[in-house]
């Protein structure tokens, strides 16, 4: 007798803790109803319970910045430091194509580059602004300064500008000349 009035208190215990907790007045609303306040806390309801996203899955600007180890900087280059903070980050640089070439030959010679600096393992994408001149993005800026090594040895290589900062191309016949042009 004893065990089935605790059996019977037990369930009664069991029934009451699982009753289905009161929705708040803004989630009773019909979803087409919904104001932007209410689909944010939705939105925030739904994040509750979510782990964060690894540091590489977060988009670029939230990301933590790398940290620099200031012992192994070479005081007397400060590109060495500016190629350290730009590790992880996107990078854009311009790349000027010596004489007055057509696009289709501004195409060709940037598409070469691309390609020997994939078969390096630098990742570069291209984008043409002129007819000669073009864009390389990297993905981790740190790999700039290693392809404007490759560039500027290149005999078609003007320029290559990274972060304001031109570097002449060692062919290039007119060293040190080169126009500041303004998008």
């Amino acid at each position: 007798m004893h065990k089935l009035v605790y059996m019977l208190i037990f369930t009664l215990c069991v029934v009451q803790s699982k009753k289905p907790q009161e929705k708040p007045e803004w989630a009773k609303k019909d979803i087409r109803d919904f104001t932007d306040a209410d689909m944010e806390r939705l939105l925030d309801q739904w994040e509750e319970d979510e782990e964060p996203l690894e540091p590489d899955e977060l988009p670029e600007h939230l990301r933590p910045m790398p940290n620099l180890d200031l012992t192994k900087l070479n005081k007397d280059n400060p590109e060495d430091m500016l190629q350290m903070t730009k590790k992880g980050r996107t990078l854009m640089t311009f790349v000027q194509v010596a004489g007055n070439p057509s696009r289709d030959a501004t195409e060709e010679v940037t598409k070469l580059w691309q390609t020997s600096l994939w078969n390096n393992h630098i990742q570069a994408e291209r984008y043409l602004v002129d007819d000669n001149r073009a864009i390389f993005l990297y993905k981790d800026g740190s790999q700039a300064w290693v392809a404007k090594d490759y560039l500027i040895e290149q005999p078609e290589c003007e320029s290559v500008t990274i972060e304001s900062k031109v570097y002449q191309g060692k062919h290039h016949p007119n060293l040190g000349t080169v126009e500041k042009t303004e998008l």
